[in-house]
């Protein structure tokens, strides 16, 4: 299999910039490829403050451009083209931009784009994906966090890992919260998938995938889950190929 992935579980960290603690990641992402001009996925993107959707995905183009404005890296969304296809056809890298995972699933059935994307993905091109990109990538999007605002044609995603991931994976509720807590919910999940794996990503960490070899890197553990088994603790630098 020829995958060359950056799974990134968040944008950004609390009290930074947007994508401040990940810009170097990516762009030295893609410059072992000698990439500077990304073909930007925006559909997760529904801005609260705009008076229509097009607002929405003209605002987070410009606002992940400005990030790599000094970078010469240019960012050049997919609702642009009038053949969105085509545009996934002739793409250097993809990326995938977080927000909510319904939202982008549903523009990209719409657009008749997962398959597209889906196999240039597994034939080499770099694919970028923070937070719902990194879902975008699973089998599914059953482990998203985010609320079906919209209804997709379907769940099921890029399948470009064999496993689930769920991003921004926290260990505990907070103060004053009765709900269940995310281990609760992904072990749910495995109780009505029982073949299935779900990776919790904590926030700080990303996976690199190269064909079949997959590292976690970050500062802090993954926490992998199985359905009948204890979840197990997966140190940054661990070469994932044992999942």
């Amino acid at each position: 299999m020829k995958r060359n992935l950056l799974l990134i579980s968040n944008s950004t960290m609390a009290g930074e910039v947007y994508l401040g603690w990940c810009k170097e990641l990516i762009t030295n992402f893609l410059k072992k490829f000698n990439i500077y001009e990304v073909l930007f996925i925006p559909y997760a993107g529904v801005n609260l403050d705009s008076k229509s959707i097009e607002f929405s995905y003209n605002a987070y183009e410009s606002k992940v451009q400005r990030v790599f404005d000094t970078d010469n890296i240019y960012i050049n969304s997919i609702h642009h083209y009038s053949d969105p296809t085509n545009a996934v056809l002739n793409a250097k890298c993809i990326m995938v931009g977080g927000g909510n995972t319904f939202h982008l699933v549903y523009e990209l059935y719409k657009n008749n784009l997962m398959t597209t994307i889906r196999e240039k993905s597994l034939c080499g091109i770099p694919y970028i994906g923070w937070s719902a990109g990194a879902n975008l990538a699973c089998p599914t999007i059953k482990t998203t966090n985010d609320m079906p605002i919209v209804f997709p044609k379907s769940f099921d995603a890029l399948n470009l890992i064999d496993f689930q991931i769920n991003p921004h994976y926290i260990d505990h509720n907070p103060a004053d919260h009765g709900g269940e807590t995310r281990e609760q919910r992904i072990l749910e999940f495995l109780v009505v998938n029982k073949d299935m794996k779900v990776l919790g990503l904590r926030e700080g960490t990303y996976l690199e995938i190269y064909n079949d070899n997959m590292w976690l890197k970050g500062d802090k553990p993954a926490r992998l889950f199985q359905f009948n088994t204890e979840p197990r603790e997966i140190k940054p630098g661990e070469n994932m190929i044992i999942i």
